[in-house]
């Protein structure tokens, strides 16, 4: 099964409604985007051989006042699409409900996880005001994908998302799942040294490439990490993200596929190790 752990449907047209496009372009800076039907993206994964998309939303309403996404519309979108999409929640750390929207979230709209963006909602991923969401995640026994590294959307400092400040979260929360998103880029080697210490870390490949996706995955897989690295070391914590539609999945996935590795490690890569940070594994 091929699960693209990373995707931003801000722009499906069955829930951006025109009144929304303002609204999601300046909280996530999609600038040259627009709306689309969720259509194209599903005979882009037929074409391409992905199986799932995990559909991430971000609320932002304490610090912005609104959402790129609410929990709802993912929950409306996995609705429509069963066989294909899956979903995150989110909540802002910083509003007095953050608790009872997330125990919504994952107790009756059935969310699969959770999606924080430090950089964006401006908090320290060991600040105490954290614990009880960090909690919370346990007792529904559900991982958190975090924003780490650099972020493009407009007022995002990446200082809340270097990929060290999260070591506090992995020691104290060991039974925690929790996933450092874009490789940390441009801290990856920080992101591999996490990933070989704690097994509770993981990854995604969702980064932004400048040059194509080949010669960027290259560059990650076999010159910011050594050839074996990942194949040798922490194969089980490397997963297959996109960040569509900023990068399109097909693209990225292509990528991938050039980099050589032993065929057990890729069918781990590109959705297995999905499957066990969602705790779907048997």
């Amino acid at each position: 099964m091929v699960i693209d752990m990373h995707v931003h449907p801000a722009f499906y047209g069955e829930i951006c409604t025109p009144e929304k496009v303002k609204e999601h372009k300046k909280i996530g800076g999609y600038d040259l985007m627009g709306p689309f039907p969720k259509e194209e993206t599903c005979i882009q994964m037929d074409h391409f051989g992905v199986d799932r998309l995990v559909l991430l939303p971000l609320d932002v309403s304490a610090h912005e006042g609104g959402h790129l996404v609410t929990n709802e519309e993912i929950r409306a979108l996995m609705d429509l699409e069963p066989e294909r999409f899956w979903g995150f929640a989110s909540v802002d750390p910083d509003s007095p409900d953050a608790l009872e929207v997330l125990d919504y979230a994952f107790k009756n709209l059935g969310l699969m996880g959770l999606k924080l963006n430090p950089s964006k909602q401006a908090f320290y991923p060991a600040d105490p005001k954290m614990d009880a969401i960090y909690k919370k995640c346990i007792q529904y026994n559900k991982p958190i994908l975090f924003h780490a590294g650099m972020s493009w959307e407009p007022g995002t400092l990446m200082k809340y998302s270097v990929p060290l400040n999260f070591e506090e979260v992995a020691v104290k929360y060991p039974q925690l799942r929790i996933c450092l998103a874009h490789f940390g880029w441009p801290f990856a080697v920080d992101t591999a040294a996490l990933c070989l210490k704690y097994p509770n870390v993981y990854t995604d490949t969702s980064a932004m490439y400048m040059d194509s996706p080949e010669k960027f995955m290259d560059y990650i897989f076999n010159q910011a990490w050594g050839p074996l690295w990942f194949q040798n070391n922490f194969a089980k914590q490397v997963m297959f993200g996109s960040n569509n539609p900023r990068f399109r999945t097909a693209r990225v996935k292509r990528g991938l596929d050039s980099i050589e590795m032993r065929d057990d490690v890729r069918e781990k890569l590109m959705g297995g190790n999905a499957l066990r940070f969602l705790g779907m594994e048997d």
